[in-house]
């Protein structure tokens, strides 16, 4: 049963760390930020030719255009204008992967844009018009059981579920908040647990001690996370004992 497991790891990178050198060996997918919370034209370059070395499926992560705040505060914005934003963030990176003769693998937002998709069905609505706006073919990382997922699913845009290696969760599958000591998981030895438990048992341990079903594709561990390369290179090494696949 433990060959048929297999799960995608992905970082969220161009974010001004200047560490993906360090996760891409380790990494089969990357969301590279598009320069509305974090990164510029030449950082986003910078990373697509990392990513090809590597042969490290490339995404989108746009966000609300906010870098005093990294994009992790809502913004009021028409859905209009949110649209135009996030387009035009796409764009940029995808000008790029074409001079690169490379193709866009998928879309994932960024902090409050992410968060707020997950309830809020209108936002939902316009990041997946974004999304066709580009290519039909487009993956949509998201959290399992959000409205975004429900609504990506309607428009026929293939769902790629994400869970998050390196944070707690709420009972109710909500992160916990950053704000909270509790927030994020920082030894390795406790990442793989976590890590394992969703994708062996398709459940997560809660903050509170709660086991909850969660069905994951993709796990996210975050370039800014302390020791971060240390956790990939471990996550690797005990999925390996473990006959899990990475792809």
């Amino acid at each position: 049963m433990l060959s048929k497991l297999q799960i995608d790891i992905n970082a969220d990178v161009g974010e001004g760390l200047n560490n993906e050198s360090l996760l891409m060996p380790f990494l089969s997918s990357c969301n590279i930020a598009c320069g509305a919370h974090a990164g510029d034209f030449d950082t986003m370059v910078t990373v697509v030719h990392l990513a090809k070395r590597y042969n490290v499926k490339i995404g989108a992560h746009p966000s609300f255009p906010d870098k005093i705040n990294f994009g992790r505060k809502e913004l009021n914005m028409t859905p209009k204008d949110l649209f135009e934003s996030l387009k035009s963030q796409i764009e940029d990176l995808q000008m790029i992967l074409e001079s690169e003769g490379l193709k866009m693998h998928h879309i994932k937002p960024h902090g409050a844009l992410y968060n707020l998709a997950a309830k809020d069905k209108m936002t939902a609505e316009t990041v997946a018009d974004v999304l066709q706006h580009f290519n039909r073919n487009l993956k949509l990382y998201v959290p399992p059981n959000s409205v975004i997922s429900e609504v990506a699913k309607s428009k026929n845009i293939q769902v790629i579920f994400e869970g998050f290696a390196d944070r707690n969760y709420n009972e109710n599958l909500s992160l916990v908040s950053r704000q909270n000591p509790k927030a994020l998981i920082t030894r390795k030895e406790h990442v793989f647990e976590h890590v394992f438990n969703m994708i062996s048992n398709r459940k997560v341990k809660a903050v509170n001690g709660v086991e909850v079903p969660l069905f994951v594709e993709t796990i996210c561990v975050h370039g800014d996370t302390e020791n971060v390369s240390e956790i990939l290179k471990f996550l690797h090494k005990k999925f390996k004992e473990n006959s899990i696949i990475v792809l």
